[in-house]
């Protein structure tokens, strides 16, 4: 069994910084790329950041200069850095890893439970 952990979300202030993180737990032999996405209320679920096994990293645009993600791969964990936030950065943000391969066994993708992000203005 494979499960995505977050933690780090919270309520600051505009122009404050948070740091996400997201452990995978169980018997991973590999994840392919890990990464985050963001869902505001009534809004619909969008890309934040995604990182692969190679550390090629895909930001939004509305993020870019502000965020940063980073892996710890031996930890099987993937990090957000959001710095200058943003009220428009409310949200619930979701881990998400791709292709996770453990023993017998291939997850084509896995999200987590989310964290939500508050941001006042």
């Amino acid at each position: 069994q494979v499960q995505l952990v977050e933690s780090g979300g919270g309520l600051v202030q505009a122009g404050e910084s948070l740091r996400l993180s997201c452990t995978a737990s169980g018997s991973i032999f590999s994840i392919s790329a890990m990464g985050w996405y963001r869902q505001a209320p009534g809004a619909q679920r969008e890309l934040v950041a995604m990182i692969t096994s190679s550390d090629t990293t895909n930001y939004a645009d509305s993020v870019k200069g502000r965020f940063t993600i980073s892996r710890d791969k031996a930890k099987n964990t993937v990090y957000l850095q959001m710095n200058s936030l943003k009220p428009e950065d409310t949200a619930v943000y979701y881990c998400n890893a791709v292709d996770v391969r453990v023993a017998l066994r291939r997850y084509p993708e896995l999200r987590g439970q989310g964290t939500l992000v508050t941001v006042s203005s």
